[in-house]
């Protein structure tokens, strides 16, 4: 019998034995660094001459590991393999597909620590955020295996004189999954299980950052016992790969977490019927935020101030729900800005695989730290810059938390997505010009709101427009089953993973009556 679901919890690392295992992890990780991972196309194991070299943040002369590189004819073979895998995948009962899920938990239960060093070496998480992503993916495993099991049989209807009907929930067929870097095992176990699960089969393109704990994950799924050709890893650029999978007219669905820009053109793909296809394209997108956190005159300050430098610079605030904008009410603005800048100035920035253990690690490569830097830039012309600054190590894509005060609601900074460690800080005169200026982005992911007054928050769970919206707490650190996550707009399709309705988008409901 099933125990009821529940979120993993997680270890208190000032511990000496979850610090102990941690270290004992890094250790172990950093003894199998440069290690070259196949692709995986059905039962075969590919080496291509071409590899994604996937390269340590905080020592970037350190390659992690080395993937193979698909081409358009691995890709090719990649998706008629899934297709002639979904005949007999489809038709596997949901409860020992859902089995294969909670096995693939157990086993990510079990190597908790070795995956949240992975995490450490190949994204320079911290160990906090580390231990949570593997712990989410576990949620992931375990609560869409119940799910299943609850959709899986006929669903209730409403019975009628001299006929038998049912309605069931079949799968959609072959899925392209394009998972993010910043939850390389989270998002990335959470849209392929929540796939296959529901008898769907897949083509796994992981990000070209995050390569290698895609392909650990693919080792665990196969230890679990799923069969080969459910889950094809086929790692690759998206300009040699990304269209022809999103295009071809054997795909019946894609599910993507990333920028706008990408996810917008994958939407449209979706949305054109190629030669040969025979069915509308679903299309499950998360595409990111310009998150706020809005502090009113009436809110604890001191409790706000840490919510604030949490949710904006934990994981060097490279995640879609950050916190980049701080908007505060004039009458307690100056004080909770020195409160947050006194708060962010004691964090810790460095190599999250040492025994320090710093709150901070360096940002995922070159690219984003020249565009960060490009918008630190940006503004100081905007704003006045009241944190920052250099003193952050060498030999890493290391940027120190950085405060940008006085900014104007259609500044550049805030306004864009800058998915690193920038908070801009903006002045509201009153609770309704702070509403106003919350919901004016094209984004629509999380927010939240510091208040003690209980009218305010009443109108905010109504006009603060959002996905997830979060009431004196971060606006970080969603929960499976818990807080339900996706967001409005163009934060995406509002698909809610780890929700009760989330397997949905992964199936079809078919009606069948029989004559008595």
């Amino acid at each position: 019998m099933l125990m009821p679901y529940r979120p993993e919890p997680y270890v208190n690392f000032a511990d000496a034995e979850p610090r102990e295992k941690m270290l004992a992890a890094l250790r172990d990780v950093r003894g199998k660094l440069g290690r070259t991972y196949p692709l995986r196309i059905g039962e075969q194991r590919i080496e291509t001459a071409k590899t994604i070299d996937s390269v340590m943040p905080a020592h970037y002369d350190t390659v992690v590991g080395r993937v193979a590189k698909a081409s358009q004819d691995e890709a090719e073979k990649a998706i008629q393999v899934a297709s002639e895998t979904f005949k007999t995948w489809s038709r596997v009962e949901p409860d020992v597909r859902a089995k294969i899920l909670f096995k693939a938990a157990a086993i990510m239960r079990r190597r908790v620590y070795e995956l949240s060093a992975w995490e450490c070496f190949e994204e320079s998480k911290g160990w906090l955020e580390a231990y949570a992503d593997v712990c989410e993916a576990i949620d992931f495993l375990d609560f869409y295996a119940r799910e299943m099991i609850r959709l899986g049989g006929p669903q209730e209807v409403t019975p009628f004189p001299n006929e038998d009907n049912e309605l069931r929930y079949v799968p959609l067929g072959v899925g392209v999954i394009i998972p993010p870097w910043n939850f390389p095992l989270a998002i990335t176990a959470g849209m392929t299980s929540a796939a296959i699960v529901t008898g769907n089969t897949v083509v796994l393109k992981p990000a070209s950052a995050a390569p290698v704990v895609a392909a650990v994950m693919a080792e665990i799924f196969e230890q679990a016992g799923l069969p080969p050709g459910v889950l094809n890893f086929c790692p690759g650029s998206g300009g040699e790969i990304g269209d022809l999978l999103v295009e071809h007219p054997q795909t019946r669905f894609v599910a993507f977490t990333g920028s706008v820009e990408v996810g917008l053109g994958i939407y449209e793909k979706c949305g054109k019927v190629a030669k040969g296809q025979t069915w509308l394209k679903r299309s499950i997108l998360e595409m990111g935020g310009k998150n706020c956190i809005v502090v009113d005159e009436t809110a604890d300050i001191d409790e706000a101030a840490e919510g604030i430098v949490a949710a904006a610079f934990g994981f060097q605030g490279q995640k879609c729900s950050a916190c980049s904008r701080l908007i505060a009410h004039q009458d307690i603005y100056d004080e909770l800005l020195g409160k947050v800048v006194e708060r962010a100035k004691m964090l810790t920035v460095g190599d999250t695989t040492t025994e320090e253990n710093f709150f901070m690690g360096a940002v995922i490569d070159a690219n984003a730290l020249k565009t960060i830097n490009s918008y630190i830039d940006i503004g100081k012309k905007e704003g006045r810059e009241v944190l920052g600054g250099s003193g952050v190590p060498a030999g890493g894509y290391f940027i120190p938390p950085t405060i940008i005060a006085d900014v104007d609601r259609n500044a550049r900074i805030a306004q864009e997505e800058i998915f690193g460690p920038v908070l801009a800080v903006i002045k509201a005169k009153d609770f309704d010009d702070g509403l106003a200026i919350a919901n004016g982005t094209i984004y629509g992911l999380t927010g939240a709101l510091y208040s003690n007054d209980r009218f305010r928050l009443e109108r905010a769970r109504h006009e603060f427009h959002v996905g997830n919206l979060y009431f004196n707490r971060k606006c970080t650190g969603a929960l499976v089953d818990v807080q339900p996550f996706g967001g409005f707009n163009m934060s995406g399709t509002d698909s809610k993973a780890g929700g009760r309705d989330y397997l949905m988008l992964f199936l079809q409901g078919k009606s069948i009556t029989e004559r008595l």
